[in-house]
């Protein structure tokens, strides 16, 4: 097919395919260990901890590629690099089905968080970048819209094959998906080029750019609101089922009450949607940071009330939605969208380390005070830090429409 850089309709079919791409590889890579991971745990007989040390390794990998792929999208397109991605994913989740010791689960889950910096977010924005001279922040938007139905969708899925099939089947059942569906669109849609020669230099492209960013104190502060909102997030992420279950509510009941997550992030990007013209991405920002902290303090207040946890769900679900938003939106109206690959990959650097420590942090807070309420309180303190690091980092910037 023509490249979808040519504009038109072109450019909207590159969000359609990386939507339904998002929703499978967020769904079988990232959501889907939180409901198979403790069978794993019993089948090699592994504590807890190294079950999650595992998965944050993956994580911490993401992180530590996000800022070369970024760059490489930038320069030479997404089609290749991304597909690639996708393979991978098919080849190291039929490998997890297959696995039958603790050091084999951490060799694959490191190939998977590389798997992860090449699929997630973070190069489908860059993706979009590549495709989009106006418009990134509405196509960022849609393209959420759609990956905000990925827990939703394999969160159930998958407790459904793991009670119908096994664990293992099921997670071989994940990376058939992968094959199917994302393989093939990432390889016909996605952006084959990168920029064009001669476009100007992002903030990023450099070694001099990048020490220039790390010195500016926005970039400081914006990195360090996005790290402990996805320290919150991650950890709340992967403990939530077991922090319902606390409450006393049943498996099925979490696992359902769990799943409201999805639904409300797809409100809050459809609520930044119609309020994009109005607003800008900073200014949401400081909502969608302000919410976070009030959501977990009802979960914490919520003694196993099924319509205080729904309301948790609600605004914590939102608050997340929202956020994949603003870190993608806010660098580019604070810096320019050029290079934003890069601009962007070295943002997320800390943010998704921080997404590897969470569940890690989170299991040590809860093994040192021996319950899920003191990891709620943290969580409560950490949003709160949050959002005095983004205002400090967008105070006084009227930013610049992307």
């Amino acid at each position: 097919m023509p490249d979808p850089g040519n504009g038109g309709w072109g450019r909207w079919r590159v969000v359609a395919a990386l939507g339904v791409t998002q929703v499978v590889s967020w769904g079988s890579i990232y959501y889907a260990f939180a409901v198979v991971m403790e069978s794993v745990r019993r089948d090699l007989g592994a504590s807890a901890p190294a079950a999650v040390g595992a998965y944050s390794l993956a994580l911490l990998v993401s992180g530590v590629v996000a800022a070369p792929v970024g760059r490489h999208i930038d320069r030479h397109g997404a089609r290749a690099l991304m597909t690639g991605g996708s393979v991978g994913a098919v080849l190291l989740l039929a490998a997890f089905s297959q696995v039958s010791s603790t050091a084999a689960l951490y060799a694959i889950w490191a190939g998977l968080g590389f798997v992860m910096g090449l699929v997630l977010y973070e190069p489908a924005f860059a993706s979009l970048a590549l495709v989009f001279r106006t418009d990134l922040r509405k196509a960022i938007t849609v393209l959420t819209l759609a990956g905000g139905f990925a827990s939703t969708v394999f969160w159930p899925l998958t407790q459904w094959l793991a009670t119908a099939l096994g664990w293992r089947e099921a997670v071989l059942v994940l990376g058939g998906i992968n094959l199917l569906v994302c393989v093939p669109l990432h390889a016909f849609f996605l952006p084959a080029r990168g920029q064009p020669a001669g476009a100007p230099a992002g903030a990023a492209d450099h070694a001099d750019g990048r020490a220039r960013l790390l010195a500016d104190a926005r970039f400081r502060w914006l990195a360090l609101a996005f790290t402990l909102n996805m320290l919150a997030f991650s950890t709340a992420g992967l403990h939530l089922l077991a922090m319902l279950q606390e409450q006393g509510f049943t498996p099925e009941t979490a696992a359902l009450l769990a799943a409201l997550v999805g639904p409300m992030q797809v409100a809050g990007r459809i609520a930044e949607f119609a309020f994009a013209s109005r607003l800008s991405a900073a200014r949401v920002g400081e909502i969608a940071l302000l919410v976070l902290p009030v959501s977990l303090a009802l979960l914490l207040l919520a003694g196993g009330s099924t319509a205080m946890v729904v309301a948790f769900a609600a605004l914590y679900g939102a608050s997340n939605g929202v956020m994949t938003i603003v870190r993608g939106t806010v660098p580019a109206e604070i810096w320019g969208r050029e290079g934003y690959g890069g601009l962007t990959g070295l943002m997320a650097t800390p943010v998704l380390v921080a997404r590897a420590v969470g569940p890690v942090a989170g299991a040590a807070i809860l093994a040192l005070m021996g319950g899920y309420r003191a990891v709620i309180v943290s969580l409560v303190a950490i949003g709160v830090v949050s959002l005095f690091a983004f205002w400090r980092a967008v105070r006084g910037s009227h930013g610049r429409r992307v």
